[in-house]
């Protein structure tokens, strides 16, 4: 009865309300009891009265432990996270008023401060992961506490479950990252070099975290990939040496014919003659040397980028077939042109196009047999090959090739002909002229248009350079901007 009467209520076990009100009733009951004992009250009066003394105090209590049971209920379900702002309750009661407006405000005032401590993990979490470099947090232990998104992609999602030496396998930087776990060392900087996934030189700087931090990080590291630098320096040293060498070779031979000039043929006229040609023929060659220079240089200064222009790709092929001629003829070869229909227009440098289309066209009437002919195709692709070392476009393309019957080069070499200065030895056996540039810089042109560069050679076809560039329509051309 008194459970069904306690559930009905809505009260729970153990309230007390019933010794709550037997204690509040008890001063009471006694007197009454003295009163009777002494005949001052008759008992039947007294028990009338004791009991109306008892349902006061239940009218009393009730409503403060109702109350004071819903805050029980409401504080418990706000400590599991289980209260919105649309759940907050009011009571009637004065003494509960109070009390549940303070604890309203208090849940109001520390979810504004969740709100701003998850908004700010949530930005400092998106300004680690948009930087380039791997950043980690570590404990005292060495466990990865937490890792940036760059740091993810080159060591493992899983990175934050390893310690730092299951996932750096060197000696000289787990060295460093135990001083100063070890606070031997507020900081450490070193290089190290990495096999795995790759061969990689690195730079690491590991510093520990302020006192005031709280939790369990002790300390930070950032990795810097120095491989890619390394290799720019590489090519940059090899470049001003490949440029000095080029560049010495017909000085010297400048230097040397004037001499001679200027003593033993100072009078003799057809010594003279016979020596300023040589001596035309190398500035011309330093001539188209640095011109190529330059030219590879402003490609790379705008290599990222793209183009804007809509060109047609026929009215190139068409001018530098005019254009190549008489080479051709002089070498007692043909240009024969080949187009399919239907060819759109590119979006495109037309400059540039112009500049790898005649280049290419060039080298095919320098390195071909005499007697042959220079194909030139153009034809439409309905996509662009991809490439392992450089991005291209997706969607149609426009593709572009230039063959001669010269003879096959080997697949080794092939791999090698857009290298800067990079020339076959049969074409210097032969004295052929070049700089070893035209390729390279129709390389970085291709980069630019994100198109590529495709070559074939064998010994019944020649050699076959072909240039995809991509149409990009307004759909894809957005796309590729982005």
């Amino acid at each position: 009865m008194f459970e069904k009467s306690r559930k009905s209520l809505g009260f729970e076990k153990n309230t007390q309300f019933v010794e709550r009100v037997l204690f509040l009733s008890f001063p009471t009951a006694l007197v009454f009891v003295t009163l009777s004992a002494f005949n001052l009250v008759d008992p039947i009066l007294a028990i009338i009265s004791m009991a109306a003394v008892v349902l006061f105090n239940i009218a009393l209590l009730f409503p403060l432990t109702f109350e004071l049971q819903q805050i029980k209920k409401y504080v418990g379900k706000m400590a599991k996270g289980e209260i919105s702002d649309d759940d907050l309750i009011s009571l009637s009661e004065e003494e509960t008023k109070e009390l549940i407006a303070a604890i309203n405000n208090m849940h109001h005032f520390w979810t504004q401060k969740a709100d701003v401590l998850e908004a700010q993990t949530i930005s400092d979490t998106a300004v680690l992961d948009s930087l380039p470099d791997p950043i980690m947090v570590i404990d005292r232990s060495g466990n990865i506490l937490g890792a940036n998104l760059s740091a993810r992609a080159a060591f493992g999602k899983k990175i934050a479950d390893k310690n730092i030496d299951k996932v750096f396998h060197s000696n000289n930087f787990i060295n460093a990252v135990s001083r100063v776990l070890n606070k031997e060392s507020t900081s450490e900087n070193l290089v190290f070099y990495v096999e795995e996934p790759i061969d990689q030189k690195l730079y690491a700087h590991i510093k520990q975290l302020p006192w005031i931090s709280k939790g369990k990080a002790v300390a930070v590291i950032s990795i810097y990939d120095l491989t890619k630098s390394l290799k720019i320096e590489k090519m940059q040293s090899d470049f001003v040496a490949n440029a000095s060498h080029e560049l010495r070779t017909p000085l010297s031979v400048i230097s040397g014919f004037v001499e001679t000039l200027q003593t033993s043929a100072k009078d003799d006229p057809e010594a003279q003659q016979k020596f300023l040609q040589i001596i035309a023929t190398q500035a011309e060659y330093m001539a188209n040397l640095i011109e190529n220079l330059l030219s590879l240089s402003r490609i790379e200064l705008n290599q990222d980028e793209l183009p804007q222009d809509n060109v047609n790709p026929i009215k190139i092929v068409e001018d530098v077939a005019k254009s190549m001629e008489i080479k051709a003829q002089q070498n007692d070869m043909k240009i024969h042109l080949i187009k399919e229909e239907n060819i759109p227009d590119i979006r495109a440098d037309a400059q540039q196009i112009k500049q790898i289309v005649q280049n290419l066209t060039d080298n095919a009437i320098k390195y071909g047999t005499t007697g042959t002919e220079v194909t030139i195709r153009i034809n439409n692709a309905e996509h662009i090959p991809p490439s392992k070392t450089i991005k291209t476009a997706k969607g149609k393309a426009v593709a572009i090739s230039v063959n001669n019957k010269g003879p096959k080069i080997s697949s080794d070499k092939l791999a090698r002909l857009t290298e800067r200065f990079y020339r076959l030895q049969e074409h210097k056996d032969k004295n052929i002229k070049g700089t070893g540039l035209g390729l390279a810089i129709a390389k970085h042109i291709i980069i630019r248009h994100q198109g590529n560069l495709t070559v074939n050679s064998n010994g019944y076809n020649g050699t076959t350079f072909t240039i995809y560039l991509p149409v990009f329509a307004k759909e894809s051309a957005e796309d590729a901007s982005l």
